[in-house]
């Protein structure tokens, strides 16, 4: 039997060549794409999923055309959120078609892959101190295929939402090296400034510029807001999304709030935040 020391080179499975092929047909599919945002925050729960489907509703409602990649694939969320959960997937010659959501915004998740509640990511890694390694190689993998076999089409925007942790960032990054920016999104307190500023320095170090920061849940705690952290950070705020437990029904139900409740302060704020992101981008305007 031989051993793994026994084999020379890659021992004829040519994984090289393929990834090198996946990198073509990602770099190809993205080509048509004209701006990509990743949303990110570092910590959960600071609704970093329902401010990426109200910008996107944002985007949506002014002309552009907008797709999403949920790129968290343990914890999935936006299928839900635009509409598109249990909708059964179409293989064309082409690649996988994104279902339309709200708006007509092309979604895809892991969500559309797996049946009821399943846990995507489950693996048998040689031995427990290696398994985060071996979880991170299986993302990175998926994404890579999400990115590369999705047809994605010509897209105005198309935004990626991160799952919670510095490290995905240069994940995304190395894959896509187009892309335009990152918005970092945080809530009014303490414990998520402190995990929120590691982000915002492993973003300011990558090759993307820095979009801005968002305020989420604003009034819902005390102490000072986003403004000053992204002033000590010397990154642009793009303004505070009012805590409005409507926005979170909606999500429920598949509709992006800035399109039920146009007129309430957190559709407004997010419609505003919108129009910011789109003036720095002006390859994403419609």
């Amino acid at each position: 039997m031989k051993r793994y020391r026994d084999i020379v080179g890659d021992g004829g499975s040519n994984i090289v060549g393929q990834v090198e092929a996946q990198q073509a047909r990602l770099g190809a599919r993205l080509r048509e794409v004209r701006a990509i945002i990743a949303v990110v925050s570092g910590k959960g729960g600071v609704g970093k999923s329902s401010i990426t489907a109200n910008l996107a509703g944002a985007f949506a409602l002014a002309g552009a055309r907008v797709g999403v990649l949920d790129a968290d694939l343990n914890g999935p969320s936006m299928a839900t959120m635009l509409g598109v959960r249990g909708r059964t997937l179409t293989v064309g010659p082409a690649g996988v078609e994104p279902p339309a959501g709200a708006l007509g915004i092309g979604v895809m998740s892991m969500d559309l892959l797996l049946a009821g509640d399943a846990t995507p990511l489950t693996w048998d890694a040689p031995s427990q101190a290696e398994a985060h390694t071996w979880r991170g190689t299986m993302e990175a993998n998926a994404l890579r295929e999400f990115l590369a076999d999705t047809v994605w089409g010509a897209l105005d925007v198309l935004l990626l939402d991160l799952p919670p942790g510095t490290d995905r960032l240069a994940t995304i990054t190395g894959m896509v090296p187009a892309l335009a920016g990152t918005v970092i999104v945080t809530i009014p307190s303490d414990v998520s400034r402190l995990i929120v500023r590691k982000s915002i320095t492993v973003a300011l170090a990558g090759p993307a510029p820095v979009l801005g920061v968002i305020e989420n849940m604003a009034g819902m705690f005390p102490g000072p807001g986003a403004e000053v952290l992204a002033h000590d950070s010397g990154v642009p705020f793009l303004g505070r999304v009012p805590f409005d437990p409507a926005l979170a029904l909606a999500a429920d139900r598949g509709e992006p709030y800035v399109a039920v409740s146009p007129e309430s302060a957190a559709a407004r704020a997010l419609t505003s935040i919108a129009d910011r992101l789109r003036e720095a981008l002006p390859a994403a305007r419609s």
